[in-house]
This record gives C-alpha cells, structure tokens and sequence, in this order.
C-alpha cells in the first residue's frame, strides 16, 4: 500500500495518529489519491481496530484547504462527477461507522473537504489560534458541500447554524465554531495533542441539541424556514446566476428528516451543479484570484512605516487599511479638522473590522497616528499620495517631498486616471514613482492596479506588488494609460447609462437592465455612488484620450446634486438608500443590456489588443475584482468566448447602425 499522502504511528495507547503531509506542497488537498489511500488505511483498521484514531495534518499553519480544485476541472460529465463524489462518501461514510472512536485535531487553515473529514470524526477539536479557521466555503465555487458535509453539519449545530456557514461560504474562529457547536472543543495550541488524547481515551458523550433548535429541523417546520431563507439568498442571488444556494435549500427541505436520503441525494446535486457553466465559472475566478496573489510572490518588500499623503474618503481609509493589517501608518493632510475627521472615521472601521475584540481595536488605534506637518515621510519605506486628481498639485507636492524621502523609499500615487509619465518628470528618481490605484470602498474591493509607468523601475512595481499582496489585496499590474484598465473599461459602461437616462429611459430600467445581466449594482447607482464629480473629472480625461463623447447630463452639472454624498444626484436618497420609482419601464429592456454589455466588452478588447496587462485572463480578473462584473460569467472576455463572437458581433453592428460609432467593433475583436 503507498503512503504517499498519509503516515500512520502507533502509541501505547494504540492510539493511530493519522499524519497528513501533501508532498511537494504548502498545503494540504483532499485529491482523489490522498482520498483512496485514506480509504485504503481504514479498511485496514476495520481488520485490524486501533483504540482509537486521530487525524492530523503536519502543515505548519493549516489542516486540509479542501478538496482538488483543478480535479474538478477536468470533470467533462454529470458521471464524471457522480463518481468523483462517490469516492469522497464512501471514505466519509467509513470513517463515520469505524468500530473505535475518531478525533479530527485540527490547526490552522481547515476548509471545505478539510472540514468535510473532520465532521465525519466522532469529535472535532481546533486550536484557538488566529490562524485557524473553519468553514464550508464550496458555494462561493457554484456547487455546494458534496463530502457529506450538509447531512452531518446540520447534526452537529442545527440547521439554522449549518445553513448559514453554507449559505455564506464564511469561515469560522475557532471560537465562533465552537459557539454554534460545529466544533467540540477549543483549545491553545500547545494543548491540542493532550485534549485529542483526552477525546480518544474517554469518548465522552455529547450532549443533544436543545430542543428549539431540533424543532427547527422538523418536517412541519422546514418549508416555513426554507421560505425564509429563499428570500434572504434572492436578495442577494438571482436563481438562474447563482443555482448552488437554492439546490442546497432544497436538498435540506426535502430531505433532513433521513440522514442516509440526505447523503445520497447530496452526491446528485453536487454532479449536477459541478458541470453547470456557473461553477466552471466560479472555478475559473477561483483561479483568477490565486493568479493574482502570486503576482506580489516575485519579490519580498518588509515595510515597517506607511506614510500616506491625503485625509479625504480615499486616503483616510487606506491609511486605516494598512493599520488594521498591522502596519504603523502616519496620515498627512493639509488640514487638521479635516485629519480630525480622518481618524474618527477610522474608529469606525476598525470597530467594524475586529467587532468586539478590544484588544485589536486598540492595536489598530496605536498604529495609526495623525501627522500634520508630514513628519512620517522621513522615516516611510512606502509614501501613498492620495490628493485630488490635478497633475500640477501631485507634480509641486512631489517636488517638496523628494528630498525628504529615504533613498529606497516607494512614492505611489493613488492616481485613477493620470498618466505616470505626466506625474514623474519632476523627480529626480522617476523610477521609485508607481501607480497604486485602489477601488472605493477600500475595505471591500479586493483589488488594487499596481500601474507600471515608462520610467518605473521594475524592481519598485515588483516591490509595490508585493506590498499590495502583504496588506490583504490582489494586485494586478496594469501599463500606464488614461484609465488604466478597471475605469477604462468601466466608463464607457457607465458613459452608455447616462446618455440612456439623456435620451429619457429611466434610471430604474438601466439599472435592472445591468443587475438582470448579474451586475452587483446598477450603472446609475454606481455613479452616484462614486460622486458624479469624481465621475465627470475621470470621464474628461478618458474622451479627451479616447474620443469618448460626454453625455450632457455630465456637462451640466450641479454642485448640489453629485449623488449619494450630497443627498441626490440621479436618484433622491433617503437614510443613505436611493428613492426608486418601482413602475418605471421601457418597451425594449434587452436593447438597454445590449448597449450597456456590449460598451463594456468592446473596451475590454480594446485593452487586450494594447497590451494594458500582460496576459489575457487578467483583463477578466482586473474587471470581476475591480468592478464586481458578474463573476459566475467568469468576466467580459470569457462572455464573448462562451456566447460566440459571431453572435455578439452581430449584435455590435445592429447597435452600431442605431446609435453611432461609438458600438464599432475594436479592431481587437479579430484577435480573439
């Protein structure tokens, strides 16, 4: 038998302390060989019963991440699938009847598969480290857990607890596991190997869930709570994008009141989900992110002081990211009420980042200091300037702090639409310039372009990558162009939108238009949004660049009505959500998504055919992570390419002969 995956070591308890070791891997992976010959190990055990068995993994930082993402890939049929997961139960279902006790030990990273396996264990134990987190990720892949893991983590907490954790694909503390009964203990991590001993020795009963929670199981009761959470998923995901969550509502509705029904009925739905274009999809962006994190892998940049050059919304909040992911920050603005504000609101996202953990809270505050007169720069290993987008004033403020910056020290500018070549001829060193262009709101996008000026020296894009990488985002490297890629690409979207709303289609009917296509947001929401004046300062740049024609709605502007942060702007707002008119309509809804669709992935070849990124599959990346395109359509060019370039480019010349050049087809079209 190999052992290839598994070592097996017997103590004087006879105790079989199962060691999982992925060769020539950081992590762990529930492949299918890993799988048989775990398999292969417990039928040796049903021969030949140790006292007891714990799972453990000799990762240093992590458990099992899941199962094989790339197997699944190459799974062409429902068969396929069917038999893929099979295998999984059939080893769960073995572990789960093993004649002697059974203890998952887990440390660190324990998801998907990882949690799959521990949950078919008699007891589930967890280190309370900071580094261990616990979870059933799979419906963020379009399937749903498919190793048994529906059946046995509603056993284990309830399924108001069990559905959640699925619902949401969150990962759990250690704590918050143990809170809702998905784990049995939780313990320091010197103790693990002791409280595992403890489990395996003495077996000691688990109490039964109170009976509330066991109700909520109950045929009579399921149909009203599945009503229920239908409608919570719905506000978020439509069933025809997204089939996983209402597939798994189902399977629970149906089929909880027989654990063995359940199982096998899981098996099915996750074969059918696992080959819908959804979850290949979801699969590809899957790899799209991890594409992402490796572009700041190249090379290592420790900075130990972040200096950040303006307290407004932009600044303020980056200044607080780089604080909560443990960096010390001073922030600078010319104003002191204004950097008053800046570290008020920082409270705020500190207290929604790290809830109730005071001591987090208060670490966040110690690293984050205000510096009116720029004492930080002396001393920064990066300097972020996030002033207002006006090339001279970035110009002179580079000017004034060039000297005061160490010699290998960063400047990145967090520039949305200015050419670094327009920004770097002032400095004596045009090399250490780098764009580092973040997204609104800073804590939820998850992408920054790392802009790649003509004079920028590589080792500082690398440098800035990594730095991206190190505070929690997914860098992507863009060249220097008006727009770069994510606001080139998204500004013709939004161009389209607002000379719809000029022709007198409503907003409410643009809007539904994009979101029925997946869009997380309408168009005109969006633009409120961001600040219509932020809006129109990008848009001049872009038609100045491109030859994009400026709507008049943008031209004629008013300063009282700029969007959501003065009140109105296209909609009216109240308590911050916007007063829509629920019977606006139009006669032709498919002709709006065609033009707002077809603006969109026209740019996005445009970008291809210039080279903005240096492969393809990042212009699918920059736009699912930098603008929340619908990721189960796995971004703009894969839509062309499963829709077929034939039909889309009809579609182009119907528009084109309608409405104007602005719909001819980029001469990239032919590349593709």
């Amino acid at each position: 038998m190999s052992d290839k995956y598994w070592k097996i070591e017997k103590d004087d308890n006879n105790i079989a302390w199962l060691h999982f070791d992925t060769p020539d891997s950081a992590a762990n992976l529930l492949a299918q060989a890993a799988i048989k010959e775990l398999d292969e190990i417990i039928q040796g055990f049903e021969k030949e019963l140790p006292q007891a068995v714990v799972i453990l993994s000799d990762k240093k930082d992590s458990f099992v991440f899941g199962a094989d993402i790339k197997e699944f890939t190459a799974l062409d049929n429902k068969e396929q699938a069917l038999a893929f997961m099979h295998n999984g139960h059939a080893l769960m279902n073995r572990i789960e009847a093993l004649a002697c006790p059974t203890v998952s030990m887990v440390h660190g990273i324990c998801l998907g598969g990882g949690t799959e396996l521990s949950l078919a264990c008699d007891y589930f134990i967890a280190s309370d480290h900071k580094k261990t987190k616990i979870g059933l990720p799979e419906i963020k892949l379009g399937i749903h857990p498919g190793y048994g893991g529906t059946a046995r983590s509603i056993e284990r907490c309830g399924p108001l607890a069990a559905m959640n954790i699925m619902l949401t694909g969150r990962a759990l503390t250690a704590r918050a596991a143990k809170k809702i009964k998905l784990i049995d203990e939780m313990v320091p991590q010197r103790q693990l190997k002791s409280a595992a001993e403890h489990y395996a020795l003495n077996a000691p009963k688990r109490k039964p869930l109170p009976l509330l929670t066991r109700l909520t199981n109950s045929a009579p009761l399921r149909p009203l709570i599945a009503s229920q959470m239908r409608k919570q998923v719905a506000s978020k995901a439509k069933p025809e994008h997204y089939p996983a969550p209402y597939t798994l509502i189902d399977l629970w509705q149906k089929n909880a009141g027989n654990k063995k029904q359940m199982l096998e009925k899981e098996a099915v739905a996750v074969a059918e989900l696992a080959t819908t274009d959804t979850a290949r999809n979801l699969v590809r962006v899957f790899f799209l992110q991890e594409n992402l994190k490796s572009q700041g892998k190249k090379v290592k940049f420790d900075v130990e002081h972040v200096h950040v050059i303006g307290g407004g919304i932009m600044g303020g909040d980056i200044a607080s990211w780089c604080a909560i992911q443990g960096y010390s920050v001073t922030v600078q603005d010319q104003s002191p009420e204004r950097l008053a504000q800046t570290i008020k609101r920082a409270q705020y996202s500190f207290k929604k980042k790290f809830k109730r953990d005071r001591r987090a809270i208060r670490d966040a505050n110690d690293l984050l200091m205000a510096d009116h007169r720029g004492a930080g720069i002396h001393r920064a290993d990066i300097v972020i300037e996030a002033i207002f987008e006006d090339a001279e004033v970035k110009r002179a403020l580079y000017e004034s702090i060039e000297p005061k910056m160490k010699p290998d020290a960063i400047l990145a500018t967090n520039t949305s639409s200015i050419k670094l070549e327009d920004l770097s001829s002032c400095l004596q060193n045009p090399g250490r310039l780098v764009g580092l262009h973040f997204f609104n709101p800073v804590a939820l996008m998850p992408l920054v372009e790392i802009i790649r000026g003509n004079e920028s020296d590589e080792n500082v894009v690398q440098q800035a990558l990594a730095f991206a990488k190190n505070i929690g985002k997914l860098p992507l490297a863009v060249k220097s162009s008006p727009g770069f890629l994510v606001n080139r690409i998204l500004m013709p979207y939004i161009l389209e939108a607002v000379t719809m709303v000029d022709e007198g289609i409503a907003p409410e009917v643009i809007d539904k238009a994009a979101t029925d296509y997946g869009m997380p947001m309408g168009p005109i929401e969006l633009a409120d949004t961001v600040g219509l004046d932020i809006c129109k300062s990008v848009a001049n740049i872009l038609s100045e660049a491109l030859g994009l024609p400026l709507p008049d709605n943008l031209k004629q502007l008013s300063d009282k009505k700029l969007g959501k942060k003065t009140g109105e702007g296209f909609y009216k707002y109240k308590d911050g959500k916007p007063v829509k008119n629920k019977k606006a309509s139009y006669d032709n809804p498919q002709e709006v998504q065609d033009r707002l669709v077809m603006r969109l992935i026209n740019e996005a070849t445009a970008c291809l055919r210039e080279g903005i990124v240096e492969e393809k599959d990042l212009i699918d990346a920059g736009v699912i992570f930098g603008t929340g395109f619908a990721p189960f359509r796995g971004g703009p060019l894969e839509y062309i390419r499963s829709s077929g370039i034939d039909n889309l480019s009809k579609t182009m010349d119907q528009l084109q002969s309608k409405f104007g050049d602005r719909f001819k087809k980029d001469e990239g079209w032919n590349n593709l």
